[in-house]
This record gives C-alpha cells, sequence and structure tokens, in this order.
C-alpha cells in the first residue's frame, strides 16, 4: 500500500507547504537498489586510536578496502557524511565517551539523506567493575536516543561484541555493512548482539549463491517478498503456503524460480514434507524462513477458544513442530539458518491481541532457546519483529488510526515488505553466522517497546 503522504510532503509544492505548516515530513527512504554505492558519501570513522592495531583502525581499514572515502577526523569543506562508524570497544570510562560523541555530533548537520549511525561497544560482563559497565551500558542508551534525533531517512543502530568478538573479524563486518547499506532502511535504534563465531567472507551482492531456502506463507505480502529477496541474494527458494492460495503459489515461485508446495504447517507431518521436498527437488536445505501467521484479534473478555488456539497453533505450535523435524534431519547441518518472524505486539503488546502477543512472544522465546541447539553445526536460529508494514491487512484499518500507527516510529512512516524481507535475507546469509538468538526489530524504531 502507498503512503500517499509521504510522497506529497516530499514534492513541489505540497513540500512546500508542509514545511511552512510544521507538519510532520517523513524522508523517502533510502532502498537497496542494483548498483547503488554502499554508503552515500565519504565515511567518518571514531574511537580510541592510541595503539597499532586498535578496533577503530581495523574498522577504517575494512572500509578502505571497499573503496569508501574514509576519515578519521572531521573536516570542514567535505562532502555530506554518507556515514558516521562510532567505535568504542576500547572505552573503560564514561569519560571516555564525550570526545567521540561530540566530535560525531559535530557532523551531524551535515549528513547525506539516508545516512547511517552505527555504534560498535562490548558487551557488559557480570564482572566488569562499575565504571567499565556504566561506559559500556551508555553506548546503548546513547545509540536509541541519538536514533530519535535523525532526520532525512538517516538512522542509528549499534553492534553489540559478545565473547571476545573481533572488531576486524568478518562475523562483525558483514553485519556492519549491513547497518550501514541500504538494506537497512526501515531498521533504527537497534542494538544487535554479536558472538565470536569464526564467519566466512561473503559475496554480499549474492550472498546466498548455491544455497536453499524455505519460506512459509509465501503466496503474498510479506511472504512473497522475502522469496524474492531471497532469490535476489541467490538462493534457489521452496515456497510453501496453504492448498487455498495455491494460484498466487505458483504465480510468486515461478517468478523466482523456486518450487511451490502447497501445505498447512499445523499439519502433524508438515516438518517431514518440507525435508522430503528440499531433498528430492534441491538435494539441500540451509535457510527455513517461519513467516506464516494469523491473527484473529479480540479483547480477551470476548476471546473465545477457537480465535486463541488457532492464532497459537499456526503462529508458535508449527514452528516449534517443524524445528524438531529441522534439528533431527541430516539435510540441516551445513551452517543451518532459522529466521521466524515475531512482531512488536510480542514485546510490547497491543490491545485487542493477547492471543497474537502471546504467540510472537513465544516465538522469541523459541529462537532463543533453539540456538545454543544449532551450535554444533555452525547454525543460527533469529527472528525479526516487524512494526507498522505497509500490507493488505494494514491498509484494511481505518484510515485515521492507520495514519496515527504510521507516524509513531523515528522515521515517521510505515514500512515495506521488502524492509523486512531484507532483514530476513541478512539473518539467513553466511555473514550472520556470529547473530544468533537475537530479535532485529524492523519498525523504524517504533515508539513503544524497548
Amino acid at each position: 500500500m502507498t503512503d500517499r503522504y509521504t510522497h506529497l510532503v516530499n514534492t513541489g509544492f505540497t513540500a512546500t507547504l508542509a514545511k511552512r505548516l510544521g507538519l510532520p515530513q517523513p524522508a523517502i527512504l533510502r532502498r537497496f537498489s542494483a548498483g547503488d554505492p554502499l554508503v552515500p558519501g565519504p565515511v567518518l570513522v571514531l574511537g580510541p586510536d592510541t595503539h597499532d592495531g586498535s578496533d577503530s583502525d581495523a574498522v577504517a581499514q575494512h572500509l578502505l578496502g571497499l573503496d569508501l572515502d574514509v576519515h578519521r577526523s572531521p573536516s570542514t569543506g567535505t562532502a555530506r557524511w554518507g556515514a558516521v562508524v562510532l567505535v568504542l570497544t576500547e572505552i573503560e570510562r564514561v569519560e571516555d565517551l564525550s570526545e567521540h560523541v561530540l566530535a560525531a555530533g559535530s557532523v551531524l548537520k551535515q549528513t547525506a539523506r539516508g545516512a547511517r549511525v552505527v555504534t560498535l561497544v562490548r558487551e557488559p560482563q557480570p564482572d566488569d567493575a562499575p565504571a567499565l559497565a556504566a561506559a559500556r551500558q551508555a553506548v546503548d542508551g546513547f545509540t536509541r536516543s541519538l536514533a530519535k534525533e535523525l532526520r532525512g531517512g538517516a538512522t542509528a543502530n549499534g553492534l553489540v561484541l559478545a565473547g571476545g568478538a573481533a572488531a576486524g573479524g568478518e562475523g562483525v563486518l558483514a553485519p556492519l555493512r549491513w547497518f550501514l547499506s541500504a538494506r537497512s532502511a526501515f531498521v533504527d535504534g537497534q542494538l544487535l548482539t554479536v558472538g565470536p563465531a569464526d564467519v566466512p567472507a561473503q559475496d554480499d551482492a549474492r550472498p546466498l549463491e548455491g544455497r536453499v531456502a524455505v519460506v512459509t506463507g509465501a503466496a503474498r505480502g510479506i511472504g512473497a517478498a522475502i522469496a524474492r529477496t531471497l532469490a535476489r541474494d541467490g538462493a534457489a527458494v521452496v515456497c510453501v503456503d496453504v492448498p487455498a492460495a495455491g494460484e498466487h503459489l505458483a504465480k510468486v515461485a515461478n517468478e523466482v524460480r523456486g518450487t511451490a508446495l502447497q501445505l498447512d504447517i499445523t499439519a502433524d507431518d508438515a516438518g517431514e514434507r518440507i525435508v522430503a521436498h528440499a531433498r528430492a527437488r534441491h538435494g539441500r536445505l540451509d535457510v527455513v524462513v517461519h513467516n506464516a501467521g494469523i491473527t484473529r484479534d479480540k479483547l480477551l473478555a470476548n476471546m473465545d477458544a477457537a480465535r486463541w488456539d488457532s492464532v497459537l497453533a499456526v503462529n508458535t505450535a508449527a514452528q516449534l513442530r517443524i524445528n524438531d523435524v529441522l534439528l533431527a534431519s541430516d539435510l540441516f547441518r551445513d551452517a543451518p539458518r532459522i529466521v521466524s518472524l515475531a512482531s512488536t505486539s510480542g514485546i510490547a503488546g497491543n490491545r485487542g491481541q493477547t492471543n497474537y502477543g502471546a504467540s510472537k512472544a513465544g516465538v522469541i522465546g523459541m529462537v532463543r532457546a533453539t540456538s545454543p541447539l544449532l551450535a554444533d553445526v555452525g547454525g543460527t536460529a533469529n527472528a525479526v519483529a516487524p512494526g507498522f508494514i505497509e500490507t493488505e491487512m494494514t491498509a484494511r484499518i481505518p484510515f485515521a488510526t492507520r495514519e496515527v500507527a504510521r507516524r509513531l516510529n523515528s522515521l515517521q512512516q510505515g514500512g515495506q515488505p521488502v524492509d523486512v524481507a531484507e532483514a530476513v535475507a541478512f539473518l539467513g546469509s553466511p555473514g550472520a553466522g556470529a547473530v544468533s538468538g537475537q530479535v532485529l526489530r524492523v519498525c523504524g524504531q517504533n515508539l513503544v517497546g524497548a
């Protein structure tokens, strides 16, 4: 669905009028287009650089290797900054932040539209000295707050390095590149924890080349966008949906040159049928995206068993049963990826959605518990939690309610299905091998929830 307001306030006379009247002017977001540069301008890398081989130097050297125009200090007369990277992994006191965050602040008025700010910090540990713990946790609050100040479609996100993860390792650098890229357009104010896993270098243009991915609920909407994005990134895609959606399912499968599997995921043998199809048609299975889901909204006082049970059955229980089959299968052993669709309703709750909120919170608990079960084979399990996304479902929301919901995030607009698909594709890629058990919100920094 098109957000006509956003387009009106960014074009011609209506843009001028909106500015004079002081109306919100959400920016047209910088989304991925093949051939576009990773960053729309010079990159400023800030952080302690007091010794050879510092983390900030490692990050700067990597970005230089991508043929980016990298600077280590603010300068006058430069083109508008495309990105600012704050490498704060070596800070020890809150006083250490001042120099670097104020240097970043000094260039924010000279950033390009759709610019990116990314922070890197070490994860606080239980045995940290209080001063060190305070400094590390401070970066969290700084990053989320800065995201709410940025304009022009710019975003701020962060990477939290856990367990000795190396700032110069691909496990950190691949997520950094994703946050800097146009693929993360509707991800804002989010902190993603990155572990110490050994991650191979990947081709960001075709990171899923040679991989086989299954997408449930693929016939339309977000599921179809996920199938298209995975195929764009090189995956052979198995598109799964209920028989009633067979015509739409076949159309999507043909479009992405994949295969279609008509299947009710709540069936007892759904997992076995998915594995058997992947084995017979593709000979392998690498990525499973649990996208299929339903809503049956009612206030709890008016909720009946059919509404409650059906939502939990589709949104949570079916995923658990399919995952049990995947974990036992010899086909799911080569650095596999499980990506589940959660929701901000599962994080912050939503009136009239006790069943849906419970089911999506259950998904979050599921991926956290599944993550260690995949570690021995280099696998990961993560969740993507969309906020307000422009779909057929949100198009049915009454106009006034829909307009308010669109504006209740830092980017002041709804996301597109492709925004969710980009996050899923990233978490399904080899480069996300150090990210597991995480929930990545795709919500434009929705003003509810953490």
